[in-house]
């Protein structure tokens, strides 16, 4: 029975110079194909043309190249884009691109589904199918990035694990992801510019201050006691706020990165005063910055949008208490690529592409 050939996308550079290794082949092979795989783009062998033809035949009979494929595109009346991707196996994700006049974010997956259940969310009425591997996840960035120097001229200044899934849950691929991502010689994106998303992994966030990862980190908090976000997250039964307040903190002390708190508000659910004053308490434990999230409507759920008026009242109770806040306005609601909407309907989209 033939041996499965291996994904060499999903190789880390030390194990391909391993595997080179037992071949007497020189240590800079290892950083030539590195180059062909994340710098050039190769997506067969026989690109490889600084490589003996020997070598090559090899790497042909020992791997296969396995790419995450822009399928269909659809763009929004506001300029956002959603991309579908196509994985080796057929599964799909998606990917929003979101412009605006000083940067381009591209918004990424970091698994097929979620397991998570968020009541409110449309991929959370998904189960989770698997997690990404992290060439999964910078085809993505790639593909996004070649799309937006097609679509506006620029590529990408900022990554969001904001997409399908929860980064936290699958950690390991997302720190092999982000090492091409921010490497000098691949992408060098600044880790700055990278922001992971979590509804709350407290063992995700201290795995995170442990290695004094330098990315920002953004909490869905989307309400301000437990009894509330209970009803609404499933994962605050087993991270309630209080212990995820502490894994914070000690991220922050770590690297001293500030926080962003990320709050939809729902109409008369989280949106009143006293909701807003029990943020306040939250926020005061360590640095960070509000954004007020306006609700994208999925169907099936009986949540609302709150009104404008509650809005601006909860934004004041907050600026009045010295924090850092603003409402932020939904983009791509048309293409269900604003926030929560994300559910790889991909049949649903139209080719924006030839």
């Amino acid at each position: 029975m033939p041996v499965p050939k291996i994904n060499i996308r999903t190789m880390a550079r030390e194990d391909l110079a391993q595997w080179l290794e037992q071949y007497n082949e020189p240590h800079f092979r290892a950083k030539q194909i590195f180059e062909w795989l994340w710098i050039k783009g190769a997506d067969h062998f026989d690109m490889m043309t600084n490589l003996p033809q020997s070598l090559r035949a090899r790497l042909e009979e020992s791997f296969v190249f396995h790419i995450a494929e822009v399928d269909i595109v659809q763009k929004s009346q506001d300029g956002t884009i959603k991309v579908g991707f196509t994985l080796h196996d057929g599964r799909t994700v998606e990917g929003v691109i979101i412009p605006t006049s000083k940067r381009i974010t591209a918004c990424i997956s970091s698994q097929v589904g979620c397991s998570l259940h968020c009541s409110f969310c449309a991929t959370g009425q998904l189960k989770r199918d698997r997690n990404l591997d992290f060439s999964e996840i910078v085809d993505q960035v790639r593909g996004l990035n070649r799309l937006a120097l097609d679509q506006f001229g620029r590529g990408l200044t900022n990554i969001v694990f904001m997409g399908m899934g929860e980064p936290l849950l699958n950690l390991e691929e997302v720190f092999r992801a982000t090492e091409i991502l921010t490497a000098e010689e691949a992408m060098n994106m600044a880790s700055r510019r990278i922001t992971l998303s979590t509804v709350g992994i407290v063992r995700g966030i201290r795995k995170l201050a442990e290695r004094g990862s330098k990315f920002n980190l953004a909490w869905s908090l989307h309400a301000a006691t437990n009894a509330k976000r209970a009803q609404i997250m499933d994962i605050n039964k087993s991270n309630p706020i209080e212990e995820m307040v502490e894994a914070i903190k000690e991220f922050y002390a770590h690297t001293k990165r500030k926080i962003t708190l990320e709050y939809i508000l729902f109409q008369k659910f989280n949106d009143s005063e006293e909701d807003a004053r029990n943020l306040v308490s939250i926020a005061k434990e360590f640095p960070c910055f509000i954004n007020l999230i306006e609700y994208n409507s999925v169907e099936g759920v009986p949540l609302e949008r709150t009104t404008p008026t509650r809005s601006r009242r909860f934004l004041e109770i907050l600026t009045d208490n010295g924090l850092e806040a603003h409402i932020r306005r939904s983009r791509g609601h048309d293409i269900d690529a604003a926030c929560g909407q994300l559910a790889g309907k991909n049949n649903d989209l139209k080719r924006l592409l030839p």
